[in-house]
């Protein structure tokens, strides 16, 4: 049904005959002469139907056609610097493959605009629109770039079970299922399982998989259901977790800049390549926020409003790191009667990883549940782990919808999901 896609196509294949495919983006009679608009996956192809030259029946067939036909077209590539990338095809078979309904719930060609809720309600056409294609082109590189940049420092991809019988950190943000006649949770994190693989011998793991927060959150920035790229690292401190991180971000915002221009071009977005990451600990951060007027004690996590404030006066990427023990979950490693080895990775007032140095003492870790108040005997298969001989590790956190934000200067989370998960919206 197709021989080329419209990116492949250029004026010096004038002669060629070639076969494209997709949709009817926009038709223009004018006369006896015709203009289809074709959209494919790569872009645009304008078709050229002139009466005398395709004949009375094709010429019928083409001018019959409505705005998101699905059709196939044979013809001939003819250069014409009018034409939009300096060519046009001359059809000689149209197929059309499909009908489209009308009237459409939403315009693809954005000619109306819609609001984001009925874009969600009709993702299906929402997503043929090239601006929201290219969101997910750019989160598609960065993922790739990601994975890449793990196999080159030798990490090895796993994957950790969804269906848990308890959860990461105690809490209540969890989703309860019927399992068999127990009871199980979907997994908040790969936490536990990707701490349990560094007894194994397997030094370095990541994973790239879902998570469920049962977080009643109705935000621009938080979903029910996202994705994470989990990491974690054997034989290492929270100094090389963060080096690692550094790079993982560094390596994918570069592959974006070099494999899609296009598409930051197409969504207005200017992405710069971080020069540097500053660190800020977590007392500066406070202090920045009570200078800007924002009420908060030490020891509090940083409320959105603190979040804002120190994200004006930081901007782009930064750490935040040496928290309170009380306010990190108990496998983080202590570094004194205060603080914890734990950092967190902002961009402005967004929050994208969380990670730390882990316990990987068993008797310090088994204190620290109970400071938790959490019951030791609900982890008993993940504390078998650490009797063993468990090494020094770290790790982190990155969710990927909120880096995509970031890459493609969304404001709402929702944009950056293909079909997303939040409080309200289980459908589509």
């Amino acid at each position: 049904m197709r021989t080329h896609y419209s990116s492949e196509l250029s004026a010096n294949m004038d002669g060629e005959i070639v076969k494209v495919a997709g949709w009817v983006h926009s038709i223009r009679a004018l006369g006896k002469l015709i203009f289809v608009i074709l959209r494919d996956r790569e872009g645009f192809i304008q078709i050229v139907v002139p009466k005398q030259k395709v004949g009375e029946d094709l010429f019928k067939k083409i001018k019959s056609l409505g705005v998101e036909d699905v059709i196939s077209v044979k013809g001939k590539v003819v250069a014409n610097e009018k034409a939009p990338n300096g060519f046009e095809i001359l059809p000689l078979e149209v197929d059309v493959l499909n009908t489209a309904k009308r009237p459409l719930p939403l315009d693809p060609a954005e000619k109306v605009p819609a609001e984001l809720d009925t874009r969600l309600e009709n993702r299906f056409l929402d997503l043929r629109k090239p601006k929201i294609q290219a969101i997910f082109k750019i989160r598609h590189e960065m993922l790739k770039s990601v994975r890449n940049t793990f196999y080159e420092e030798g990490f090895i991809e796993v994957h950790t079970p969804k269906l848990v019988a308890s959860c990461t950190e105690g809490g209540t943000e969890l989703f309860p299922i019927s399992y068999f006649e127990k009871e199980a949770f979907l997994s908040q994190s790969p936490q536990l399982y990707k701490q349990m693989l560094m007894a194994t011998g397997l030094d370095r793991v990541f994973e790239i998989a879902p998570i469920f927060r049962a977080e009643e959150h109705n935000t621009r920035r938080h979903l029910n259901e996202a994705i994470s790229i989990d990491v974690e690292m054997a034989f290492a401190d929270d100094v090389e977790a963060i080096k690692m991180l550094e790079k993982v971000v560094h390596n994918a915002i570069k592959d974006v800049l070099k494999n899609r221009e296009k598409e930051l071009e197409l969504l207005g977005v200017e992405l710069e390549l971080p020069k540097k990451f500053d660190k800020i600990t977590y007392d500066e951060a406070i202090e920045i926020a009570k200078k800007k007027g924002v009420e908060i004690d030490w020891g509090e996590d940083l409320s959105r409003e603190a979040e804002k404030a120190i994200g004006e006066e930081m901007g782009g990427f930064y750490f935040i790191v040496d928290w309170p023990s009380d306010i990190r979950p108990f496998y983080t490693m202590p570094k004194d009667d205060r603080y914890c080895k734990a950092f967190d990775l902002m961009y402005k007032d967004l929050e994208l990883a969380s990670g730390a140095q882990r316990i990987h003492l068993y008797d310090l870790l088994v204190e620290n549940i109970k400071k938790k108040g959490l019951n030791p005997d609900a982890f008993t298969y993940y504390l078998e782990a650490f009797k063993y001989g468990m090494p020094p590790h770290a790790g982190w956190g990155l969710g990927a919808e909120r880096f995509t934000m970031v890459l493609t200067g969304r404001e709402n989370i929702r944009e950056c999901a293909l079909f997303p998960r939040d409080r309200h919206r289980l459908t589509p």
